[in-house]
């Protein structure tokens, strides 16, 4: 399977691993084929995987008190997805987790993780790392969600992750970017008028 060449990679990329290793991690992994717009994830359900997407694009949000979604990520191929602190702490989730596309996942659930990290402990380091990336990046989005304008924070977005900004509807990037559709489009034709 082509995704498992390329988790292969991610994980060599986060340290060295035996090929022994690397048999023992993919055979705890299980494929997961979803189609677009299917839940993965619903709000108060407790999150029982950590999913490498190895082709598609997958949003977490959740439901704001007035019933508008506040998308809080995109993921797409060579990233990974979950409610993290759901995950560990098997509590109910507050975010749904949705395909944007048909997506092809190799999950992990807690029990195969906890082999995998009895069994491989340097293991740790990769989920170590992703996590950190995962901070980190959500450090830089609050910092920008309170230092930038909504314009500046559009083209940050569009200059991070161009793949995304070219993949996804406008109005899910306006739910990213915590303005309206709307507000969105009054930004990208200014914009297109400053380049004309």
């Amino acid at each position: 399977m082509v995704g498992f060449t390329a988790i292969d990679e991610y994980v060599n990329r986060c340290g060295r691993f035996s090929s022994e290793e690397i048999a023992i991690f993919n055979s705890l992994l299980k494929p997961r084929s979803v189609r677009k717009k299917q839940l993965l994830l619903r709000e108060g359900e407790v999150c029982d995987f950590e999913a490498y997407i190895v082709s598609g694009c997958i949003r977490s949000y959740y439901i704001d008190e007035n019933g508008s979604e506040v998308i809080l990520q995109f993921a797409i191929e060579d990233w990974w997805v979950s409610d993290i602190g759901s995950f560990h702490e098997r509590k109910p989730s507050l975010l749904y987790i949705e395909a944007m596309e048909d997506s092809e996942l190799l999950t992990l659930n807690p029990a195969r993780k906890e082999e995998l990290l009895k069994r491989v402990p340097q293991f740790e380091r990769v989920f170590r790392l992703m996590i950190q990336r995962h901070l980190s990046a959500l450090e830089h989005r609050l910092i920008r969600t309170l230092a930038q304008t909504a314009e500046e924070r559009y083209l940050e977005f569009i200059k991070q992750y161009p793949k995304i900004a070219l993949r996804i509807p406008q109005h899910y990037i306006a739910a990213y970017l915590g303005m309206t559709p709307e507000f969105l489009s009054k930004i990208r034709r200014r914009l297109a008028t400053h380049k004309s």
